[in-house]
């Protein structure tokens, strides 16, 4: 079976079949070579308006369905991305830049998020509630209707298929707009596994767009609920649209994660994890380590250590060099934002320690030592780079760790357990990991951040009833009830 034949999908969007978009077609791009490996349709708020329409006249029987169908799409669903991994994990590759390794970690979480999708259709749809009158009192979870789901380029299927799949497994129908740089591994993708799953037509809806469509979909009277991944500037626009019009917005924004190295460590294993949380997909991920802290008793040998290994990773072309660390950053646009803050860093004092340097897309792992208070610091990069800074004593740790717009992740490695649990409690962020660098991600856990980092937990386990239905009370009584009038 061939998934995505681009014969199939060429110049289109995916409404139920393959149909021509109002806003024309774009080029998809390698961005390792610039070459152009397909054509996509292009969204336009026209084209968003007729599947945010056709989605909701679909979504009422669907969620009438029994469950078990509901679970059994989601189940071949999770069997169909471990089937077709190879053509997705090519798309991932060549569309995305991941390196082989980073499309298999993707394809597995897309698998588990549907299989656990699928166990949320039979999840209790409610609760009996203790009443002071004679009468059954009960909570009752309903589908939302429609979920407009919008995704970015970074982890384009885990991003958007983390939303899709339990939003469909609850009952509702799903626009997903995917970033239009990755329309394949981030849409089409997802529409051919749930299309040869059986989902019945009209239920998923994929348009690739740019903020126009982004704006019609949050705007859009008959989707009630947006999930929105993505910067913290365009994620402020979607909640203030999505405020006015009195509609849900579930927001994933940006970061800029700490991972704090207490005296005790073991260098030895935590500059692995260090490089890991900084480099990894070339630092294009919103729980990125973006701040090194190191205790000032190691931080030398931090530095150097850091640096060394990141002078010893390989870059290149994921596709045709498959044992490279690092691939190519998505875009110019990426690439010019991330060498201006570094380049602004060591004139603002960091010291160059490793890196800083480019051909084309490929940036080098990046070590910014003496880098507190400097661009790369301040902001979130969303590239290769590890900014380290020092701190005296625990209290400095948690109040640098704390200073910060951004709350998503938190790393903590030292010997003892215990006292990195209780640094993590003065510090505010969605997610601690001790003894591990601020990347993780399971369809089985909660996922969100505070403050400028978003919404709050949301995606994964129970937070997915939350997000993607609504709790209405209910009661019954045997006979109509008398009152005083």
């Amino acid at each position: 079976m061939t998934l995505l034949d681009p014969l199939a999908w060429s110049g289109q969007g995916w409404t139920g079949s393959w149909e021509r978009l109002s806003g024309g077609e774009i080029p998809v791009k390698e961005p390792a070579t610039g070459e152009i490996i397909g054509n996509s349709g292009f969204a336009d708020a026209a084209d968003i308006g007729r599947s945010a329409e056709a989605a909701a006249a679909a979504q009422p029987a669907w969620a009438a369905a029994p469950f078990h169908e509901r679970a059994a799409v989601l189940r071949r669903a999770g069997d169909l991305f471990y089937s077709g991994a190879g053509e997705i994990g090519d798309w991932l590759v060549r569309e995305g830049g991941n390196v082989p390794g980073k499309a298999e970690f993707e394809i597995h979480v897309a698998a588990q998020e549907c299989y656990e999708a699928g166990a949320l259709a039979s999840r209790p749809p409610g609760q009996l509630l203790p009443t002071e009158v004679p009468r059954l009192s009960f909570t009752q979870r309903v589908p939302v209707g429609v979920v407009g789901v919008i995704a970015p380029f970074n982890a384009a299927l885990i991003l958007a298929i983390r939303s899709v799949a339990p939003a469909l497994a609850l009952g509702n129908a799903v626009v997903l707009k995917p970033d239009p740089r990755t329309p394949v591994c981030g849409g089409f993708a997802i529409a051919r596994v749930f299309q040869e799953a059986g989902l019945p037509a009209g239920l998923l809806h994929v348009l690739p767009g740019a903020a126009e469509a982004g704006q019609a979909m949050v705007e859009h009277p008959r989707v009630p609920v947006i999930s929105f991944t993505g910067s913290t500037a365009a994620g402020r626009a979607v909640g203030e649209t999505a405020g006015r019009h009195l509609k849900r917005a579930h927001l994933e924004l940006g970061g800029n994660s700490a991972l704090v190295v207490l005296p005790d460590a073991d260098l030895d294993a935590v500059v692995s994890s260090a490089a890991w949380g900084s480099f990894f997909h070339q630092g294009q991920i919103c729980m990125t380590t973006g701040r090194h802290l190191v205790h000032e008793s190691v931080y030398d040998e931090y530095v150097r250590r850091l640096a060394a290994k990141a002078e010893a990773m390989t870059v290149g072309d994921p596709a045709r060099e498959p044992a490279v660390h690092l691939g190519p950053l998505i875009d110019e646009h990426q690439r010019d934002r991330i060498h201006g803050l570094v380049n602004d860093s060591v004139r603002a004092g960091a010291r160059l320690a490793a890196g800083g340097t480019h051909e084309g897309l490929f940036y080098r792992p990046t070590v910014l030592a003496d880098a507190g208070d400097t661009p790369a610091y301040d902001q979130e990069v969303f590239g290769p780079v590890a900014p380290v800074r020092s701190f005296r004593d625990e209290d400095e740790a948690a109040a640098l760790a704390a200073a910060s717009e951004y709350g998503l992740s938190l790393g903590i490695v030292t010997r003892d357990a215990a006292r990195g649990l209780e640094l993590a409690r003065r510090i505010p962020t969605g997610i601690v990991h001790i003894n591990d660098q601020t990347v993780n991600d399971e369809a089985v856990a909660p996922f969100g951040g505070v403050a400028a980092s978003g919404t709050g937990s949301r995606f994964g386990g129970d937070a997915n009833l939350d997000a993607f239905t609504s709790l209405r009370w209910l009661t019954v009584r045997s006979t109509t009830a008398a009152y005083p009038y």
